[in-house]
């Protein structure tokens, strides 16, 4: 998604230095024998992907789910902060690229950084990366860098979280993180080949995205300019919050076009990095991620459906990127994988 030199060294350094942490307590049973926090999803058979959209999305594919449990709405930054409290967890965004790996490097430019959206002011004509720019020393706590800062915005989903940080957060709770296949299910609330996770007919009030012209100012008629806190808009069929728009949303899956790998079988998951392919960017490998964000506008991206997807490389944080966990229900086996 990114295709920055840059961006590519966090990925040396998230696997030169990765952080091990232990597992905190299981989470408390809800009384439907899911982890409180989140919602029974039946599963089912349904057709993944759409036709007539996107290419990456079609063309649809036949599949099958177990039940499961998945988060209502995405970690916070309150929750991770709790997280880091608890374990001292340093993100990706938050490590130095090393000097020896990178020797041509100034240390100015191996500074622990992120990818940041900054919207572009009136008559900048828009480049490939459309007011998207690397900042050093943006991350989790400083989402727009120095300067910025998450004070009144703990009930915000956590951004700036490359994979890795959020398996490592996931391991934490005693949960993880959803195939694609589980959270478009989900996503759609029940629904049956529906556009959107309530009906056919788009709804400005229902999710946070942009209004106005991109990339130059986000009129927040939903309400809200920037992230929103979790829940604020009406839940899915599920009881879901957010699965439409406000931050992406990593999966377990590895990216490849089309759902091909996953057709016919039950609980899938793609996890051969060695099959993911985007046309883009060949020879990256990359994690889908679901349910656009507030950046996502009828001109651009556009991708606030459930079965919209976009590929991102695993090291990647940006700051419009998140998470939320997804859990066995009680003595349900665990689903098969590819």
């Amino acid at each position: 998604m990114f295709p920055l030199a840059v961006v590519i060294g966090v990925l040396v350094v998230s696997m030169l230095l990765g952080t091990h942490v232990q597992p905190a307590q299981a989470l408390p049973a809800h009384p439907r024998s899911c982890p409180e926090g989140m919602a029974v999803i039946p599963g089912g058979t349904y057709r993944i992907g759409a036709g007539g959209q996107r290419p990456e999305e079609g063309p649809p594919a036949k599949v099958r789910l177990s039940p499961y449990c998945l988060a209502t709405h995405e970690v916070t930054n309150r929750q991770f902060a709790a997280f880091v409290d608890a374990t001292g967890y340093r993100t990706v965004a938050e490590r130095p690229l090393p000097a020896d790996q990178f020797p041509d490097l100034s240390d100015g430019e191996r500074a622990p950084g992120s990818l940041v959206f900054r919207p572009l002011v009136p008559e900048e004509p828009v480049g490939p990366m459309a007011g998207w720019q690397w900042v050093a020393g943006a991350d989790w706590r400083h989402p727009e860098g120095p300067g910025s800062s998450i004070d009144d915005r703990l009930d915000h989903p956590v951004v700036q979280v490359a994979y890795e940080d959020a398996e490592a957060y996931a391991a934490w709770r005693g949960a993880g993180l959803p195939s694609e296949a589980q959270w478009e299910f989900a996503a759609r609330g029940g629904l049956r080949d529906q556009v959107f996770g309530w009906g056919d007919t788009w709804d400005v009030n229902r999710a946070n995205t942009w209004q106005g012209p991109f990339p130059y100012r986000d009129s927040a008629d939903d309400g809200h300019a920037g992230t929103a806190p979790v829940g604020s808009y009406a839940p899915n069929g599920y009881g879901l919050y957010d699965t439409t728009g406000n931050v992406w949303e990593w999966t377990r899956d590895w990216f490849a076009p089309g759902h091909r790998l996953l057709a016919d079988r039950r609980d899938p998951r793609l996890d051969d990095a060695g099959a993911s392919s985007d046309p883009r960017e060949p020879g990256v490998a990359k994690h889908v991620i679901k349910g656009g964000s507030f950046l996502c506008s009828p001109s651009y991206c556009s991708r606030y459906r459930p079965a919209a997807r976009e590929a991102e490389s695993p090291d990647t944080g940006t700051s419009h990127i998140g998470f939320r966990l997804a859990a066995q229900p009680l003595n349900q086996p665990i689903t098969s994988s590819l």
